[in-house]
């Protein structure tokens, strides 16, 4: 009888550690389990952080690539002086050359004016003089006037007709000519933007330097005497 129950106690021990041990073997996987998910969501997660700081890098650049591409236009600088004169120096950051532009146009511009207006004089001199109406007398305000006898002596009267007609085309032609040129410095105004915008980007570096030396050698005996040049980039 105490051999029966010695042995049932056995048997009852080494089933309750069996059921221990099983369900140790239980959590154990269960907990490797858990391990297991929670690394993986945390590589997942770094690989999207990854994955979005490599994407994010990605765009950053590809954006630094276009704003580096975008490069001064000379167009748009030849287009803004034709427009407006001087805008394409300011848009190629040449400030000092405006005040340049608008003295040369402002000047010719002023001689253009000033030529015209004694061309209206004379022609209108011209006029009042060679009609049969008394009452125009407009020449006889010119300087010089006073010194031709129009009363009566025929040859000054040709004299100052034929002085007339050369004061007329002496400010015509300085008018027209004075035109042209403020058309040419409208235009030079435009070719300078142009030029110093292509000119904008260049880089000169500071490492140019030209080395130089004398140089001797001889050909059939004959002593040849030179220069050698080096530049460096």
């Amino acid at each position: 009888m105490k051999i029966k129950n010695k042995a049932k106690r056995v048997f009852h021990n080494l089933s309750y550690f069996l059921f221990l041990r099983k369900i140790n073997r239980v959590n154990a996987g269960s907990l490797i389990s858990k391990i297991v998910v929670v690394v993986t969501l945390v590589f997942l997660g770094f690989g999207a952080a990854a994955q979005k700081l490599e994407v994010d890098s990605t765009r950053v650049m590809h954006i630094d690539e276009e704003k580096a591409e975008v490069k001064h236009s000379p167009t748009k600088a030849t287009i803004y002086s034709a427009i407006l004169p001087g805008l394409g120096q300011a848009y190629n950051k040449k400030y000092w050359k405006i005040p340049l532009v608008y003295a040369g146009l402002g000047t010719i511009g002023y001689f253009v004016h000033w030529n015209n207006d004694n061309y209206k004089v004379m022609k209108l001199a011209y006029r009042d003089f060679t009609d049969t109406d008394p009452n125009t007398n407009s020449y006889l305000d010119l300087n010089g006037a006073q010194y031709y006898d129009l009363e009566n002596s025929e040859t000054d009267k040709a004299n100052f007709k034929t002085n007339l007609t050369r004061q007329q085309d002496y400010y015509r032609r300085n008018r027209d000519l004075l035109i042209i040129s403020f058309v040419g410095f409208y235009g030079l105004n435009i070719i300078d933007a142009s030029v110093d915008a292509h000119f904008f980007d260049f880089d000169i570096s500071e490492d140019l330097t030209m080395n130089w030396q004398p140089t001797m050698s001889s050909f059939n005996n004959v002593p040849l005497y030179g220069v050698n040049l080096s530049f460096t980039f």
